[in-house]
């Protein structure tokens, strides 16, 4: 991250799923941005999502976290055969455009070297969940094996078995373990219920904001500013 981002504050995007008018109202800004994963699939423009924040990356004005759309979106590109999935296909289509010409190339460097993680101090950015892994480890490549670290930042904590919605039942256990002090910024589950971003202290004194908010999925595009120090 450019040292001039910490001057000028930073501005924590959640899940965006395609949805690029959101994403380009949340961009507006001097803050250095800062987005946690998830930026296709399901919203009506996950290639303009994608080339936005690879413009981004280009100006030196922002990156963005590993999500779990997003390692299956890198994966199909890199020529991995995956199951049968209706958005990661929409997505994939619309990155075939001709007037999308050159993203996939683009598109696929800027999911290979987007970290699973990042943390700043006492601040940690993940997609699904934390593991204090992560205060001490580098994050390994996002498109290679599963690790349990890797797993842990794009699922988050899970129980192994399914709901009836067809999503993997998940805990939330893991927020009791950041440590005094420390925030962590994350995406992936869509928790609150009153239009912002659902926070929760934990027993060992941390905190989560989680900003997921249904952008691409009926619900809207939630960020976070952080004045500088």
């Amino acid at each position: 991250m450019p040292v001039v981002a910490a001057a000028r504050g930073l501005r924590v995007v959640g899940d965006v799923h395609g949805d690029l008018a959101a994403f380009e109202h949340a961009v507006a800004t001097e803050r250095f941005i800062i987005q946690l994963g998830d930026l296709v699939d399901h919203g009506p423009d996950s290639a303009g999502a994608l080339r936005l924040m690879i413009d981004l990356m280009d100006d030196g004005r922002g990156l963005f976290i590993l999500g779990n759309h997003d390692r299956k979106l890198g994966r199909a590109l890199a020529g991995h055969r995956l199951r049968r999935d209706p958005p990661l296909e929409a997505t994939l289509r619309q990155l075939s455009s001709p007037l999308q010409a050159g993203l996939r190339e683009r598109a696929l460097d800027a999911l290979i070297s987007a970290p699973a993680w990042l943390t700043l101090g006492s601040l940690v950015f993940v997609h699904g969940g934390f593991h204090t892994g992560m205060l001490i480890e580098e994050p390994p490549p996002g498109l290679g094996p599963i690790t349990p670290l890797l797993a842990r930042a794009l699922f988050g904590e899970t129980t192994g078995k399914m709901q009836s919605d067809g999503y993997p039942e998940r805990k939330l256990r893991w927020i009791d373990h950041i440590p005094a002090g420390h925030v962590v910024y994350c995406g992936h589950d869509r928790r609150s219920t009153d239009g912002r971003p659902w926070i929760r202290a934990g027993r060992n004194g941390g905190r989560a904001v989680f900003t997921d908010l249904g952008a691409g999925k009926g619900g809207h595009l939630a960020w976070v500013d952080i004045d500088p120090a």
